[in-house]
């Protein structure tokens, strides 16, 4: 299993140095200032910014100002401005998105920052682009090193969200659950498998924290055709599924985001990984056995469902399209009680490290 681990867990670089360049317009600076007075925080962007596009678009249709790269104020900070339009601000906690804001309107966005070689993701996102559980393309910046990918804004991601409650109640959990599985399912039908499926790639939505979406499709696969079966070894530790850690064998796609799945739903009610330990050699040893406890304030039919889904055969698990039809999701448990849980998991429970989740 240690061969394993450069290839499923190495970091993605991104280049974080930056130019700066005097300011030609006293007014750019003035609203500038004003909106990073709002949302001021460490600013570590790319290197790289040029042209404004609408969608994809070629650089030789838009104009370039000395204001398309980085500017300075009276405070001496460094913003990076994209395309002229955006100011690129820290990045989301948690996240490898960018929060930004459009500098004419002051709409407030976030952006990934990918390779100019990922035009897979962005096919991915047009496949799904009318799907409202899927975050829609609002533009794409192109240059010569990065595309640059703006979404609508979120209010926080599910990993976060089961970390400040502990753990979540049934009926909430089913509620949020039966979401991320129309995701998964939507993903499945159009062909496209998730791969690095965890809590932390889906985000709320509203303020209110009732809907979510998938944040984006980064690493998602796009397959060619009726078959699923992939050989790469991409996931975060926690997640990962007991045939992905099989040397050199091929494995299913569709069926590994099942797993991901019961470790997402385990999580939610119980407040911990189903497969947890800091040392990831115990934890791919404690994942290949497969062997998990529930708790007892569990109710049987969500206990059902997990067992489901934390199949160490892939065969044997539930597929997306009929997860939605089992009992904990098609049926209300109006004679279940719930009881307190004596395994309430506190926050040390949960990885912050990347490779975590």
């Amino acid at each position: 299993m240690q061969n394993l681990m450069p290839e499923l867990f190495s970091p993605q670089q991104t280049s974080r140095d930056v130019k700066k360049v005097d300011l030609i317009s006293k007014s750019y600076v003035t609203n500038i200032g004003d909106i990073f007075s709002k949302h001021r925080g460490p600013k570590t962007p790319p290197k790289d910014v040029e042209c404004l596009i609408h969608r994809v678009i070629s650089d030789r249709d838009v104009p370039k100002l000395a204001c398309d790269y980085l500017v300075e104020d009276s405070v001496s900070s460094s913003y990076t401005i994209i395309g002229n339009k955006y100011v690129l601000l820290d990045t989301v906690e948690g996240s490898s998105m960018y929060k930004c804001v459009d500098i004419r309107t002051k709409e407030e966005y976030v952006c990934k920052v990918v390779p100019h070689t990922n035009y897979s993701m962005v096919g991915a996102h047009y496949r799904l682009d009318s799907n409202s559980r899927i975050a829609s393309l609002h533009e794409v910046i192109v240059q010569d090193k990065h595309l640059y990918l703006f979404f609508p804004r979120t209010y926080g991601d599910l990993h976060s969200y089961v970390r400040s409650r502990k753990r979540l109640r049934e009926s909430e959990a089913k509620r949020l659950f039966k979401q991320i599985v129309e995701t998964v399912q939507v993903c499945h039908e159009n062909g496209i498998v998730l791969r690095d499926l965890k809590l932390r790639k889906f985000v709320f939505t509203d303020p209110e924290r009732t809907q979510l979406r998938l944040e984006s499709l980064e690493d998602a696969v796009v397959l060619e055709d009726n078959s699923d079966l992939l050989h790469d070894k991409r996931g975060c530790p926690a997640y990962v599924s007991p045939e992905i850690l099989k040397v050199g064998a091929n494995y299913s796609g569709k069926a590994a985001d099942m797993w991901s799945l019961g470790v997402i739903m385990y999580t939610m009610l119980v407040g911990r990984y189903p497969f947890n330990d800091p040392d990831h050699t115990v934890l791919f040893a404690k994942i290949t056995k497969g062997h998990f406890v529930i708790p007892d304030c569990i109710s049987s039919r969500a206990r059902c469902l997990i067992r489901s889904l934390l199949r160490k055969e892939p065969s044997e698990r539930l597929v997306s399209e009929d997860i939605l039809f089992h009992p904990w999701l098609a049926k209300e448990d109006r004679d279940w009680q719930a009881r307190a849980c004596d395994q309430l998991v506190p926050e040390s429970c949960f990885y912050d490290g990347e490779d975590q989740d």
